[in-house]
């Protein structure tokens, strides 16, 4: 699931074994992965993260990485260490505030672990 999947988390879902799971999570609920989505049948079915745009900051001091995660912040991202390197979600806005703040970040496809941003919700 993508960071915005699991926020939305009243709704029909699609299974890849084909089952279909009817999400019905209290309003505000985040679904995390590695947490249990249902069990039917003696079969369960986890969270995962999938693969999506994102952002891998590679801050060069902690001063750097302080004013980029204040930045990110403050649109109300999620900005998660990840291994040697720091994720967000990619979008143009973000590309054009990390350019602005000459830190170096690369666009890559990997799992995201954090919170979408509501301004990503289709």
């Amino acid at each position: 699931m993508t960071a915005v999947d699991r926020r939305r988390v009243r709704r029909r879902l699609i299974a890849p074994d084909s089952t279909e799971l009817l999400l019905a999570f209290p309003t505000g609920t985040v679904l995390v992965p590695g947490s249990l989505l249902a069990e039917l049948g003696g079969t369960a079915y986890i969270v995962a993260a999938a693969p999506e745009d994102v952002a891998a900051v590679t801050p060069r001091t902690l001063r750097e990485a302080a004013a980029v995660a204040h930045a990110i912040g403050n649109l109300h991202r999620d900005f998660i260490p990840d291994g040697e390197v720091f994720l967000a979600l990619w979008d143009a806005p973000l590309e054009w505030l990390l350019t602005r703040l000459g830190v170096p970040f690369a666009r890559q496809t990997r799992p995201f672990h954090g919170r979408s941003s509501w301004e990503h919700e289709t």
